[in-house]
Protein backbone atom coordinates (compact mmCIF):
# COMPACT_ATOMS: atom_id res chain seq x y z
CA UNK A 1 0.00 0.00 0.00
CA UNK A 2 1.51 3.43 -0.75
CA UNK A 3 0.80 5.66 1.65
CA UNK A 4 1.56 8.63 -0.38
CA UNK A 5 -1.94 10.23 -1.85
CA UNK A 6 -2.13 11.56 -5.20
CA UNK A 7 -1.45 14.99 -6.52
CA UNK A 8 0.17 15.58 -2.70
CA UNK A 9 3.73 17.43 -3.22
CA UNK A 10 6.48 15.33 -1.30
CA UNK A 11 8.28 17.09 1.42
CA UNK A 12 11.87 17.56 1.63
CA UNK A 13 13.27 16.18 4.38
CA UNK A 14 16.79 15.37 6.58
CA UNK A 15 17.18 12.35 8.01
CA UNK A 16 18.62 11.87 11.03
CA UNK A 17 20.38 8.72 12.76
CA UNK A 18 17.04 8.21 14.62
CA UNK A 19 15.43 7.91 10.69
CA UNK A 20 18.28 5.87 9.13
CA UNK A 21 17.49 3.60 12.28
CA UNK A 22 13.98 2.71 11.78
CA UNK A 23 14.73 2.33 7.97
CA UNK A 24 16.87 -0.23 9.01
CA UNK A 25 14.51 -1.61 11.37
CA UNK A 26 11.41 -1.27 8.62
CA UNK A 27 13.49 -2.85 5.82
CA UNK A 28 14.14 -5.65 8.04
CA UNK A 29 10.84 -6.62 9.00
CA UNK A 30 8.42 -4.07 7.88
CA UNK A 31 5.35 -5.40 10.18
CA UNK A 32 7.59 -4.45 13.30
CA UNK A 33 5.29 -2.48 15.15
CA UNK A 34 5.79 1.07 16.60
CA UNK A 35 6.31 0.12 20.29
CA UNK A 36 9.32 -2.61 19.16
CA UNK A 37 10.96 -0.20 17.27
CA UNK A 38 10.52 2.98 19.80
CA UNK A 39 12.09 0.26 22.30
CA UNK A 40 15.00 -0.88 20.36
CA UNK A 41 16.07 2.60 19.37
CA UNK A 42 15.28 4.26 22.60
CA UNK A 43 12.39 6.40 21.88
CA UNK A 44 9.06 6.73 23.13
CA UNK A 45 6.22 5.07 20.71
CA UNK A 46 5.13 9.11 19.19
CA UNK A 47 8.38 10.19 17.96
CA UNK A 48 8.87 7.05 15.90
CA UNK A 49 5.20 6.93 14.10
CA UNK A 50 5.72 10.77 13.87
CA UNK A 51 8.84 9.90 11.67
CA UNK A 52 7.60 7.48 10.14
CA UNK A 53 4.84 9.04 9.09
CA UNK A 54 7.04 11.79 7.85
CA UNK A 55 9.36 9.45 6.06
CA UNK A 56 6.09 8.31 3.89
CA UNK A 57 4.53 11.66 3.14
CA UNK A 58 8.27 12.62 1.84
CA UNK A 59 8.51 9.60 -0.42
CA UNK A 60 11.59 8.28 1.59
CA UNK A 61 9.60 5.15 2.38
CA UNK A 62 7.22 4.34 -1.14
CA UNK A 63 5.71 1.39 0.00
CA UNK A 64 5.45 -1.69 2.05
CA UNK A 65 5.23 -5.22 0.56
CA UNK A 66 5.93 -8.92 1.25
CA UNK A 67 8.71 -10.52 -0.84
CA UNK A 68 7.13 -13.52 -2.18
CA UNK A 69 8.87 -16.46 -3.69
CA UNK A 70 8.54 -16.57 -7.20
CA UNK A 71 8.71 -20.70 -7.06
CA UNK A 72 6.42 -21.09 -4.46
CA UNK A 73 4.09 -19.46 -7.00
CA UNK A 74 4.87 -21.75 -9.99
CA UNK A 75 7.21 -18.33 -11.43
CA UNK A 76 9.76 -20.17 -10.92
CA UNK A 77 12.14 -18.92 -14.10
CA UNK A 78 13.42 -15.58 -14.07
CA UNK A 79 14.37 -13.90 -17.43
CA UNK A 80 16.14 -10.77 -17.92
CA UNK A 81 15.51 -9.23 -21.26
CA UNK A 82 17.68 -6.73 -22.86
CA UNK A 83 15.75 -4.27 -25.48
CA UNK A 84 17.39 -1.31 -27.84
CA UNK A 85 14.55 0.37 -29.15
CA UNK A 86 14.41 1.83 -33.03
CA UNK A 87 13.18 5.42 -32.95
CA UNK A 88 14.29 7.04 -29.47
CA UNK A 89 12.59 9.97 -28.30
CA UNK A 90 9.67 10.88 -26.01
CA UNK A 91 6.98 9.79 -28.04
CA UNK A 92 8.04 6.08 -28.44
CA UNK A 93 9.66 6.09 -25.01
CA UNK A 94 6.66 6.58 -23.09
CA UNK A 95 4.55 4.48 -25.24
CA UNK A 96 7.31 1.34 -24.83
CA UNK A 97 6.78 2.22 -21.07
CA UNK A 98 3.08 2.32 -20.97
CA UNK A 99 3.09 -1.21 -22.88
CA UNK A 100 6.01 -2.69 -20.63
CA UNK A 101 3.94 -1.63 -17.16
CA UNK A 102 0.84 -3.06 -18.71
CA UNK A 103 2.57 -6.51 -19.19
CA UNK A 104 1.79 -8.59 -15.67
CA UNK A 105 5.18 -10.70 -16.13
CA UNK A 106 7.30 -7.70 -16.17
CA UNK A 107 8.54 -7.08 -12.25
CA UNK A 108 11.04 -4.46 -13.09
CA UNK A 109 11.85 -2.13 -16.20
CA UNK A 110 14.86 -0.32 -16.16
CA UNK A 111 16.21 2.58 -18.42
CA UNK A 112 19.98 1.72 -19.13
CA UNK A 113 22.69 3.17 -20.68
CA UNK A 114 24.87 1.30 -23.07
CA UNK A 115 24.19 -1.14 -26.18
CA UNK A 116 20.37 -1.45 -25.12
CA UNK A 117 17.97 1.08 -24.00
CA UNK A 118 16.02 -0.75 -21.41
CA UNK A 119 16.21 -4.02 -19.38
CA UNK A 120 13.40 -5.81 -18.03
CA UNK A 121 13.23 -8.55 -15.25
CA UNK A 122 10.61 -11.37 -16.82
CA UNK A 123 8.99 -13.94 -13.79
CA UNK A 124 6.80 -16.85 -15.82
CA UNK A 125 6.07 -20.52 -15.36
CA UNK A 126 8.66 -21.61 -17.39
CA UNK A 127 9.88 -21.64 -21.07
CA UNK A 128 6.87 -22.18 -23.09
CA UNK A 129 5.11 -19.46 -20.84
CA UNK A 130 7.91 -17.37 -21.66
CA UNK A 131 8.01 -17.87 -25.48
CA UNK A 132 4.45 -17.05 -25.64
CA UNK A 133 4.93 -13.61 -23.61
CA UNK A 134 8.36 -13.03 -26.01
CA UNK A 135 6.21 -13.77 -29.35
CA UNK A 136 2.64 -12.54 -27.73
CA UNK A 137 3.47 -9.82 -26.10
CA UNK A 138 7.23 -8.11 -26.00
CA UNK A 139 7.16 -9.12 -30.15
CA UNK A 140 4.30 -7.30 -30.41
CA UNK A 141 5.91 -3.97 -29.97
CA UNK A 142 6.06 -1.72 -32.68
CA UNK A 143 9.43 0.11 -31.24
CA UNK A 144 11.64 -2.92 -30.98
CA UNK A 145 15.41 -2.97 -32.58
CA UNK A 146 17.09 -5.81 -31.02
CA UNK A 147 16.24 -7.67 -27.87
CA UNK A 148 18.44 -10.31 -26.04
CA UNK A 149 17.33 -12.66 -22.84
CA UNK A 150 19.27 -14.02 -20.60
CA UNK A 151 17.87 -17.01 -18.29
CA UNK A 152 18.90 -16.78 -14.66
CA UNK A 153 19.82 -19.80 -13.42
CA UNK A 154 20.12 -19.58 -9.95
CA UNK A 155 19.50 -16.58 -7.74
CA UNK A 156 22.28 -16.17 -5.07
CA UNK A 157 21.48 -12.41 -3.95
CA UNK A 158 18.54 -10.60 -3.67
CA UNK A 159 17.07 -8.49 -1.83
CA UNK A 160 15.05 -4.77 -1.71
CA UNK A 161 16.95 -3.39 1.38
CA UNK A 162 18.83 -0.03 0.54
CA UNK A 163 22.19 -0.22 2.25
CA UNK A 164 23.42 3.27 3.79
Amino acid sequence: MNSKKENTPELQISLDEKDMGILKLLQKDAKMTIRDMARQLNLSTTPVYERIRKMEQAGVIKQYAAIVDPKKIDKGLTVLCYITLKEHNKKYGRKFIQEIISFTEVTECLNISGEFDFMIKVQVKDMDEYREFYVNKLGELDNLSHTQSIFVISVIKATHQVVY
